[in-house]
């Protein structure tokens, strides 16, 4: 709730969500059983804590062994259409207008699919879900390259050979601390001269060298998670005035508008933000947001953390005292990061603010 208004009512633009990490726990059981994968649990809501549970760690590095379970029922054209064709309703009934989903194509090969037809079913997935929900909401698809693995230019061709098909961009995913971007210097410099939108996951496991490599080689327009540029900002008290002093990076990243793809419960279960805290009114998003910063508001894993966008925004008015107000302007910030041309982000303004305009 936020001004008395359940959170699902507003308008809501969701920019880093996995594929992987919104399955329903219904799914991934129906999924097991018809391909002979064996779960934590047989029953939902128990493999619904299970992932909650094992995702609440501390570690990014054990959070993602749970992926082992999701990729493993997400290995044919029909399972990856289901899964994407319910990711649009499961988005749909949680008030999202806009989203982008991003998953990694090459993890989903075991059973035969190649990439482009990996691809062509998540598509299909989308359009269905979009055509079948009463609500007006679009979906589309980043493409992730594993860093530890090698076939992180090959994702990046792949992307761009359908991004007339729906998909809006690239990202690399995976361990980030011994994977800079710079290991891939070469496929960034493709990305850019096919002028191919770029997020990338940095600032979460790993400080400020990957978030300035992020920037610098991976020309990313936006930073997946991006949570620890708040180590490159000094706050001190002094004379009664908090100062503010903002290192070269955290001011390139404000200055420019890079936006921040923020998961607050996520951060929290990773421990990307143990330095400061270990609850939510620790979390940085608060200053970053205050300071100006391009912040937006996601869930990163909604299976994992056990959570949704409206969730989310909960917690910041619970947390921070968030209002209409803010939270309009949290997802404006979302809305001109998107990875649409200008006309369309400005039409997907016009209807999130709309949308507020009726909540008020």
């Amino acid at each position: 709730m936020t001004d008395g208004i359940d959170a699902v009512a507003i308008p809501k633009v969701s920019l880093h969500d996995h594929l992987d990490g919104a399955l329903r726990p219904e799914t991934i059981l129906d999924l097991a059983d018809e391909a002979g994968v064996d779960v934590p649990a047989d029953d939902a809501d128990a493999l619904a804590d299970w992932f909650v549970d094992s995702a609440n760690s501390g570690s990014l590095t054990e959070y993602l062994e749970t992926f082992a379970v999701t990729t493993a029922v997400l290995q044919t054209a029909e399972s990856l259409e289901r899964a994407a064709r319910e990711y649009v309703l499961d988005l749909a009934d949680d008030g999202v207008v806009y989203g982008e989903v991003r998953w990694a194509p090459e993890q989903h090969l075991q059973q035969g699919l190649t990439l482009d037809e990996s691809v062509a079913a998540v598509r299909r997935g989308l359009e269905d879900g979009m055509d079948e929900t009463d609500e007006d909401v679009r979906v589309q698809q980043l493409l992730c390259g594993m860093r530890q693995g090698d076939r992180v230019d090959e994702i990046a061709r792949l992307a761009v050979r359908h991004r007339a098909r729906g998909v809006a961009g690239f990202d690399i995913a995976g361990p980030e601390e011994g994977f800079a971007p710079s290991r891939f210097a070469g496929t960034f410099d493709y990305l850019a001269k096919e002028f191919m939108p770029v997020t990338v996951h940095a600032g979460e496991a790993a400080g400020l060298d990957s978030i300035r490599e992020a920037l610098t080689v991976g020309r990313a327009l936006r930073l997946g998670h991006g949570v620890r540029i708040a180590e490159d900002i000094e706050v001190s008290d002094e004379r009664d005035a908090l100062q503010v002093m903002l290192g070269q990076t955290a001011e390139w990243v404000k200055d420019r508008g890079i936006a921040l793809e923020l998961s607050v419960t996520s951060n929290l279960g990773t421990g990307a933000i143990e330095q400061w805290g270990d609850d939510v009114r620790s979390h940085p998003i608060d200053l970053l947001f205050q300071l100006g910063f391009k912040v937006t508001v996601n869930t990163d894993n909604r299976l994992q953390s056990g959570t949704t966008l409206s969730r989310e925004l909960s917690i910041l008015s619970d947390a921070f005292g968030y209002d209409l107000i803010d939270h309009e302007a949290l997802q404006l910030h979302a809305a001109a990061a998107a990875f649409l041309p200008v006309d369309e982000r400005e039409e997907l303004a016009d209807i999130i603010s709309d949308g507020f305009d009726d909540l008020q």
